[in-house]
């Protein structure tokens, strides 16, 4: 009799479970490769379903696909306990070693949660979700189960040899001078093996339902040579360009060059500082190609603050690579991550389930995405987010305009950071012109020594000036009306002037009331509001505008001043951060096409910032340094854009923010990085717990990773991704509400991101109120009603907008 893992949608063949556990083994094998723990890995693919050989399963999914009006109820036979109860009983309850005992535990607590997240060794409940299931938990035909998986996938003497090698892979990944606090890193690995499972058993569960072979995949080092010998025929181009000789061309092609050369480097954490518009993308295109090269990287992969820049610097990519196929955008999951209590991956195919194995692991050479999803990667609940840890190994990473990690994150960007460089054999740059004192922090960031990719920095910088800050926010506030006067005045002067303020609200009101005035000029506006695809075509009228020298007015949120290629003749930047000012300073003049131009730094009174923390902490800080540099021009080092005025700023802010930055949880009173990293004697959990029980716990881990994942949110509030009727995004709707196969919506997926917006809670209940929201694929996907959607400013919460609904 055989014992079934999947029964295909297309033709019922059935796939035995040895099949499966022995497919998905030789993937996740090669996944944990990569870091040298390809048994402990390996061993998480063996086990995650022995639970299937049992006749109580063989009956359920048999039953799930006979008797499809009136099917079992999902999830409703655990087979996902079996393989974690196996590593326990063997290796944690008697004669137990250090190294097998770990091994039990991580290993064992990635294969109980492969249809969830990892569980909690002890909760705030000072309970241990992983023993209520590896220990307690009754599992009737657990003695069947152990025989059959025995003699059909590994006998026992091979299968203990084998937990031998995973034991030995554990014991030199601690070894390694990495961190004094092995908690840490036993963290980062349980992940990374929870990632390879999630990742191979999806993988393989596709490819069975696609009847596809194992994907041969691309080979990087002859298409990483082929992009970098593209890379250079343009570089070289640039070179027989009319204003190649330019002082500020010069100086790009001069730090491109000094990127190059820094590749030869052993793999670290260092710093690209170029200063903004000196040319970073290509630059550390430039250095990433040729590193990938030399040392055997798999991918590349940009990671940037806002989606804004990821279009513009992958398309910028895409078309001096000669590639579209291998370059993956992405912004944002379309798909919300729910946690999964149904065992969903059984039986017959329903749209859940083919949404859940759509390929989405970050398996391209090239990726272009942002903080948030990486952060999520790490620390998010579900599933979705951390099946691509992996695939962030042995690659070369690159933070444009790093300075943007939110401060509630930073502890954990840091440790992160140093896992993937000491681990996880990773390149890692920082690229910004404001760099921040990553380093300064009490979780600090190993950056290596001499860590700079430009030499003589001050002397760049200096070279760079193009503008002038002139400080109009230390003695007068703004408003709306005022800047309008102001706007009107510098257009007597210049013809394009760019407004960034820190607010939606404003931005919207001070663009309604510039179009009431109606001077005759074009007049645009930006905001998160809109869709990427939205955004995108509004960037290209206004970069068409300035190309041809038209008169042009643009007023826009934060999201333009980090890495959008726009120059303007004048900038008036609402007060915020020091690396903010900088960032919109960076949008003027961006080319020096003109003699020293000015940007405007004002105080707008009708700002509401108390829910922007980190805005107004920076606008405090910056204030104090202007007001400085207004008493004695040579503070700071003599101008608010210097090294010594960033330096000063990151410092005062980070200190502003010194109990926030380790992410801290009100309702728990409870640090994240307590809850994921905590060493035994300062784990308050496990002092409760000890207390109460008059014992320790059997555990070597005490860590609360399901808890942590809980409450982790980037953004202090939780978003939603909402799909929206704009050009293409229409069809694209229609298409996911139809019966797809897994390869339609994988590519309707990709495609989606560009036509999303996300969310806040309050603004999903307005819509749903005013009937501005469908869902649809059994409720995980949201898309906005035609009215809900404005050709101007996008979102539009009352519904009301002349566009039609959606029809299906």
């Amino acid at each position: 009799m055989s014992y079934i893992a999947h029964i295909r949608e297309s033709d019922n063949r059935i796939q035995t479970v040895e099949e499966h556990l022995l497919e998905v083994r030789d993937l996740a094998e090669s996944y944990g490769e990569k870091i040298g723990v390809k048994h402990l890995t390996g061993l998480a693919g063996m086990l995650h379903d022995i639970g299937k050989y049992t006749n109580e399963f063989r009956e359920y999914i048999l039953a799930a696909v006979n008797n499809t009006t009136a099917p079992p109820k999902r999830g409703s036979v655990d087979h996902s306990t079996a393989g974690g109860k196996l590593l326990y009983n063997l290796f944690h309850t008697e004669n137990i070693t250090r190294y097998k005992g770990i091994v039990a535990e991580i290993v064992g607590n990635a294969i109980i949660s492969h249809h969830a997240y990892l569980q909690d060794f002890l909760n705030p409940d000072l309970e241990s979700n992983y023993l209520h299931r590896v220990r307690d938990k009754q599992l009737s035909e657990f003695n069947l189960t152990k025989q059959e998986f025995f003699e059909r996938v590994i006998n026992e003497t091979r299968f203990h040899e084998y937990v031998e090698k995973a034991a030995l892979e554990l014991e030199h990944f601690l070894t390694k001078e990495y961190s004094e606090n092995k908690e840490t890193e036993l963290m980062f690995l349980t992940k990374f093996i929870f990632s390879a499972l999630i990742d191979a058993d999806r993988t393989n569960t596709r490819l069975f339902e696609e009847k596809k072979e194992i994907e041969s995949g691309i080979q990087p080092e002859k298409l990483f040579n082929t992009y970098y010998q593209r890379l250079l025929s343009k570089i070289n181009s640039f070179k027989k360009q009319e204003n190649a000789n330019t002082p500020i061309n010069l100086l790009r092609a001069e730090m491109s060059h000094q990127c190059d050369q820094f590749a030869e480097k052993p793999s670290g954490i260092y710093t690209l500082s170029i200063p903004t518009g000196g040319g970073k993308t290509l630059a550390s295109l430039r250095y990433a190609l040729k590193h990938a090269n030399l040392y055997d990287k798999k991918r590349i992969i940009y990671i940037v603050p806002y989606t804004t820049i990821i279009e513009q610097n992958a398309e910028e990519v895409r078309k001096i690579l000669g590639d579209d196929a291998q370059i993956l955008e992405h912004h944002s999951n379309v798909v919300e991550d729910a946690e999964d209590h149904d065992e969903n991956l059984d039986g017959m195919m329903n749209v859940q389930q083919k949404l859940k194995l759509a390929k989405d692991n970050w398996d391209s050479p090239i990726i272009f995405t942002t903080m948030v999803q990486f952060l999520n990667v790490f620390f998010a609940k579900g599933s979705r987010n951390i099946r691509r840890l992996h695939n962030l190994a042995e690659s070369v990473i690159i933070f444009d305009e790093v300075q943007k990690v939110p401060v509630s994150s930073v502890s954990l960007f840091n440790q992160t950071l140093n896992f993937l460089k000491m681990h996880g054999h990773s390149s890692i740059i920082l690229c910004t012109a404001t760099q921040p004192a990553l380093d300064f922090v009490e979780q600090k960031l190993e950056i290596n020594a001499n860590a700079e990719m430009i030499e003589d920095l001050e002397g760049v910088i200096e070279a760079f000036k193009r503008v002038e800050i002139i400080d109009r926010a230390t003695n007068e506030i703004f408003n709306n009306e005022k800047i309008c006067d102001l706007i009107d005045e510098k257009m007597n002067e210049v013809k394009s002037i760019l407004v960034i303020l820190n607010t939606k609200t404003v931005v919207r009101n001070l663009y309604n009331l510039l179009k009431e005035k109606d001077n005759g000029i074009p007049i645009f506006h930006l905001s998160t509001s809109m869709c990427a695809a939205h955004r995108n075509r509004i960037l290209s009228e206004v970069t068409q505008h300035l190309k041809e020298g038209n008169k042009i007015i643009c007023i826009s949120t934060q999201l333009i001043e980090a890495g959008v290629d726009v120059s303007f003749d004048c900038v008036i930047r609402s007060l915020a951060g020091l690396d903010s000012v900088a960032q919109a300073a960076g949008r003027c003049n961006r080319h020096g096409e003109k003699d020293i131009q000015n940007v405007y730094v004002i105080d707008h009174g009708d700002e509401k910032l108390d829910r922007l923390r980190e805005i107004k902490e920076g606008k405090q800080v910056s204030k104090k340094i202007l007001i400085d540099l207004r008493k004695n021009q040579t503070s700071h080092g003599g101008h608010v854009l210097s090294k010594q005025a960033m330096e000063r700023y990151f410092k005062e802010y980070y200190t502003a923010f010194e109990t926030d930055l380790n992410y801290f949880i009100p309702k728990l009173k409870k640090n994240m990085t307590e809850l994921l990293m905590a060493s035994k004697p300062e784990n308050s959990y496990l002092e409760a717990y000890s207390r109460k029980e008059k014992k320790g716990i059997p555990l070597f881990l005490t860590n609360s990773y399901k808890t942590a994942a809980d409450h982790f949110h980037v953004i202090n509030e939780i978003t939603t991704s909402v799909i929206v009727s704009y050009e293409d995004g229409e069809d694209i709707i229609t298409e996911l509400n139809g019966n797809g196969t897994i390869e339609d919506l994988t590519r309707l997926l990709r495609k989606a991101q560009q036509y999303t917006i996300n969310l806040y809670q309050y603004e999903l209940d307005l819509l749903a109120e005013n009937d501005g929201i469908v869902s649809f694929l059994d409720g995980k996907i949201l898309a906005l009603k035609k009215g809900a959607y404005n050709t101007e400013f996008g979102l539009n919460l009352t519904n009301d907008s002349k566009l039609g609904e959606i029809i299906f």
